[in-house]
């Protein structure tokens, strides 16, 4: 059982191995996106313009009267004082072609006050990175890897991350195992004080040690001290990248799981999106007015229109607050695109044992579901991951290189033994 293990956990690591230096170093910047992104672009996001701010409505407006090749399909409502208010937008479908522009941008920077456009840039850029574009690379880099659309799709690298996560998680498991005092523990033979006293050189780093046997006690370690926050991030990176494939349907499959009408509905394809019939303008009234009935008190912090899907999702929130709860979201109502229809609802940390647990995924895995502290410690992980990856590399090609000057003695000695 433990050689079968001991494999498993070897060609297990090689494969993931690259992916999680990656992927474990862009997560512990990218726990900074915002606070970084704001340092390295002063320009896109502070505004010094005295006086009232426009409506976000008739700044949207303006945006895509600016750029006709492309739709709002998100923004703030109330940005936060000396900041500017930005805009996600999409490119619109070209007439001539039936695909969509490329306008090589998809975030628009505008002055709330003098509704001048202070900037643009595509987040997630592959090339040229600069100031602008960094933290979105490294963002994208971290769950997509920037594999390009194929095959009808962009979603091969998120899938591909997704498969790696799935891999770790089931490594993590393998791993602890391996690190269980060999021959296991009778119990005629043994008590678990004893037991435990085999096992406690594994949570031990001997400093003076080669460095060959401090590598290894580095790599087992650092992951059994870490054990159950390298399960949590392994496991909810899978939930993230392969939400819709896997995670959600078994979910509905073994729980109680509330679906949203993003889940509800099947969407269009990216060059046939839904041309919504309620503006921006129109479908805020209607949230206000909704908000109301039901006796939501906080006002309307943002818009997005997911317009493959023709629906509106509208969160309550005051400004600067973006990420919400502990990270899981505010509340939000969606609509219909046309009809204005209120399609369902969303209360953080509320609903079923299972809608919890889902709603839960994200905030664990950024950290943010402790707040500040939270965010530290997954930066921390992040170096983690990468340390116990290229250990484990380094400890695998000791032991392959040992092999290799084995066999190459064993083949030299051999015609000397035969004469």
């Amino acid at each position: 059982m433990r050689s079968l293990m001991l494999h498993l956990h070897r060609y297990m690591g090689l494969t993931i191995a690259a992916f999680l230096v990656v992927s474990g170093l862009t997560g512990a910047i990218i726990s900074w996106d915002h606070e970084l992104d704001e340092w390295l672009n002063p320009h896109l996001n502070e505004v010094h313009t005295k006086g009232e701010a426009l409506s976000a409505f008739v700044l949207a407006d303006k945006v895509e009267t600016e750029f006709p090749k492309v739709e709002v399909t998100y923004f703030d409502v109330h940005p936060e004082p000396g900041h500017s208010q930005y805009f996600w937008v999409q490119p619109r479908v070209n007439p001539e072609t039936g695909h969509l522009y490329k306008p090589e941008f998809n975030q628009v920077y505008v002055d709330p006050v003098s509704g001048d456009i202070i900037g643009k840039r595509e987040w997630g850029a592959v090339w040229p990175i600069t100031r602008e574009t960094f933290m979105s690379f490294l963002y994208k880099l971290h769950y997509s890897l920037h594999i390009p659309e194929f095959w009808g799709t962009d979603h091969w690298g998120i899938w591909l991350l997704g498969v790696i996560a799935l891999i770790w998680t089931f490594d993590c498991f393998v791993g602890a195992y391996l690190t269980l005092p060999k021959g296991g523990r009778s119990k005629k033979r043994e008590n678990s004080r004893s037991y435990m006293k085999r096992w406690a050189p594994s949570w031990k780093v001997r400093r003076s040690a080669g460095p060959i046997r401090f590598n290894f006690d580095l790599h087992r370690a650092l992951g059994l001290w870490t054990w159950g926050l390298l399960f949590v991030i392994a496991f909810t990176a899978f939930s993230l990248n392969l939400y819709r494939e896997v995670f959600f349907p078994v979910m509905s499959a073994v729980s109680d799981v509330t679906p949203s009408p993003l889940d509800q509905r099947t969407p269009n394809d990216h060059d046939n999106p839904i041309t919504p019939t309620l503006t921006f303008a129109d479908v805020s009234k209607v949230a206000r007015q909704e908000a109301d009935a039901i006796g939501w008190s906080q006002p309307v912090g943002s818009i997005w229109y997911a317009r493959d899907w023709g629906i509106y999702r509208v969160e309550y929130f005051a400004g600067g607050d973006s990420h919400g709860s502990g990270g899981v979201g505010h509340e939000a109502i969606f609509f219909d695109g046309h009809t204005g229809e209120v399609l369902g609802d969303f209360v953080p940390w509320e609903g079923t044992a299972a809608d919890i647990f889902v709603q839960a995924q994200f905030p664990l895995h950024s950290g943010r579901i402790l707040g500040l502290p939270g965010r530290i410690l997954i930066s921390i992980m992040g170096i983690v991951v990468a340390a116990l990856s290229i250990t484990g590399v380094i400890i695998w090609y000791r032991k392959h290189k040992a092999k290799e000057r084995r066999i190459a003695e064993a083949r030299q000695q051999k015609p000397a033994s035969a004469t």
